[in-house]
């Protein structure tokens, strides 16, 4: 049985995990006076250059003849890991800025909204969508329909069904709650490299350090991510 309380915090994570990137946006066209385009932007780069260019990367590497090495070491896993991610999110930041966004004002609030829609997208797909697919897993579960559910899935993938239905058994609400934090924490964190990749890009010049520097925080938080996991 997966505990009632971690089910209502799934509700939650589920809830705010739309709500919130959603309503950060409406802030920011609404008070901040910040053009849709600039967020739309964002959140479409994040899926271009993270979900799709970088997952094709992770294909060709992972499979290749060097992936079981890179897999079978959490220290080069999260080195790997964390560099494409630096790598491809703010590449794809530093251009959208420069060619996508040059004829947006050239002010602070430009930058965070395109923040917004790059973390908020980010947010709704790798945290909204999941917990709504463990809601709907742990609904099961508690019903009696584990059995139904595993065995639904082709034979080789039932031994990773489950283990995710023992995690999700497993898991307390207070496990859930950490990863409302570490999403929150994402968030802010994709606004402050928005700041500094922005600054690159319209300062120019001695300030363009800030864009490999951006990508060197990138990978150390996605790095480090890995690592305490």
């Amino acid at each position: 049985m997966v505990a009632t309380s971690a089910v209502v915090m799934m509700a939650v994570n589920a809830f705010l995990g739309f709500v919130l990137p959603v309503g950060l946006a409406w802030y920011m066209c609404k008070s901040l006076h910040v053009r849709l385009p600039v967020i739309l932007i964002g959140a479409a780069t994040f899926v271009v250059f993270a979900l799709f260019l970088e997952s094709l990367v992770h294909m060709a590497v992972l499979n290749g003849p060097q992936g079981a090495v890179i897999r079978d070491n959490v220290w080069y896993f999260a080195t790997y890991g964390g560099l494409m991610a630096g790598l491809f999110e703010e590449m794809g930041r530093f251009l959208s800025m420069k060619y996508l966004l040059r004829r947006c004002p050239s002010n602070r609030f430009t930058a965070l909204g395109y923040g917004v829609g790059h973390g908020g997208v980010e947010m709704i797909i790798v945290f909204g969508v999941t917990m709504i697919g463990n809601l709907v897993m742990s609904m099961m579960i508690n019903g009696g329909r584990s059995g139904m559910m595993l065995s639904s899935v082709p034979a080789e993938a039932q031994i990773q069904m489950q283990t995710v239905v023992q995690q999700l058994q497993d898991a307390t609400a207070a496990t859930y709650l950490l990863g409302l934090c570490e999403r929150l924490s994402a968030i802010v964190i994709h606004l402050g490299l928005s700041l500094i990749v922005f600054s690159a890009v319209r300062k120019g010049g001695r300030w363009l350090w800030l864009f490999p520097a951006a990508i060197v925080l990138h990978a150390l938080v996605d790095g480090a991510a890995v690592l305490l996991n």
